[in-house]
């Protein structure tokens, strides 16, 4: 097999919807759902390895795929070490997204064990921040839990939700991170649906955006890496005005483009943020689903996009982020996934 280039490849699976916690601004709503059990996610966990390898093999390029496992807060789910070893048996990367407070010493080294490649752990700022947006006691919980990861050689990354809630501590939380030797600080932005959508008027303005961003771009920190998933963020390194790059997607958000979310219960969407059921793998081919879903066909096509993200020169590297558009026109009363980016500020 000839391989030119490599593409990533994701899959954030969500095993539950049960959590421990209730953040102000979760994106889900609380519905009860009836999980896949352990041998319908062991048959789709086979199926998503033989697509990626089929891919391989039939268009002769080479995938890195990876799982970002999650909930709601998946230590709750009794097998979840059981999932987790057939994961890493598929040969994708494993990832594991937590509030952190679950997080001790024994399921520390137990994940040091498996070779899961790190776990991501949610902070909202300090702790007076973090607990009156997560809950009392979570950020001591959390950071424990953090600690414990650390000492047990797992590689952590913290991720941070922003709003007008917790802009303020950015810095701050960046100068724990290092402090702790966490050697990676995420963020993104206020989703406002499931439970945040009573947070809307906590969005930040397109002006807050650019200058906290601009801010954060300016930042160093030894040792500590600063890293987003947010496609506008991500435009922040090239110079304005920029040649149009055309309308096949390289990069930026990666609904349709480079991902999909597994549910609890076997439903499909293009991201969790963005709530837009594909079908479902206990029924449906997820690589039938990948290949000729309407949705992910709109989301892939630069002319399906309204004024603004359709007609930028940055369509290709960037789109906005799907979620916050759809549910920003949602809570308008004009639900549109293929909406501008309401807090774009790229040039």
């Amino acid at each position: 097999m000839s391989v030119a280039q490599s593409f990533d490849f994701l899959i954030q699976w969500h095993l539950t919807e049960r959590c421990n916690l209730r953040c102000k601004h979760c994106y889900q709503d609380n519905k009860k759902i009836d999980e896949m059990s352990f041998l319908e996610i062991a048959a789709t966990l086979e199926t998503a390895a033989q697509m990626v390898q089929e891919w391989q093999e039939t268009y002769g390029i080479q995938f890195l795929p990876s799982f970002n496992v999650t909930g709601g807060e998946p230590f709750l789910r009794e097998d979840f070490f059981r999932i987790l070893e057939l994961m890493v048996n598929t040969g994708f990367e494993v990832y594991i997204l937590s509030n952190g407070t679950l997080i001790n010493r024994e399921i520390a080294g137990k994940l040091a064990d498996l070779g899961v490649h790190g776990v991501q752990v949610s902070l909202e700022g300090l702790e007076g921040t973090h607990d009156r947006i997560r809950g009392a006691g979570s950020f001591a919980a959390a950071v424990a839990g953090v600690r414990d990861l650390l000492d047990a050689g797992v590689k952590v990354s913290l991720n941070t939700t922003l709003s007008l809630m917790n802009a303020g501590d950015f810095f701050d939380l960046a100068d724990l991170a290092a402090s702790l030797g966490v050697p990676r600080l995420g963020f993104s932005r206020l989703v406002p649906s499931g439970r945040g959508l009573a947070l809307l008027d906590q969005m930040l303005s397109t002006p807050q955006v650019k200058e906290l961003y601009g801010k954060i771009a300016a930042l160093e920190i030894a040792g500590l890496e600063i890293a987003t998933g947010d496609p506008m963020a991500s435009q922040m390194d090239f110079p304005s005005p920029v040649e149009d790059a055309g309308a096949i997607a390289l990069g930026g958000c990666a609904a349709g483009v480079s991902g999909l979310t597994l549910l609890p219960d076997g439903t499909v969407t293009p991201c969790r943020r963005l709530p837009l059921p594909l079908g479902n793998v206990r029924r449906d081919s997820l690589r039938e689903l990948w290949a000729a879903s309407p949705v992910l066909e709109a989301l892939r096509d630069r002319n399906r996009y309204r004024a603004g993200c359709g007609a930028c020169r940055r369509w290709a590297q960037c789109r906005g982020c799907r979620a916050i558009a759809y549910a920003y026109s949602q809570a308008q009363g004009r639900p549109d996934f293929l909406a501008p980016d309401p807090q774009c500020f790229i040039d």
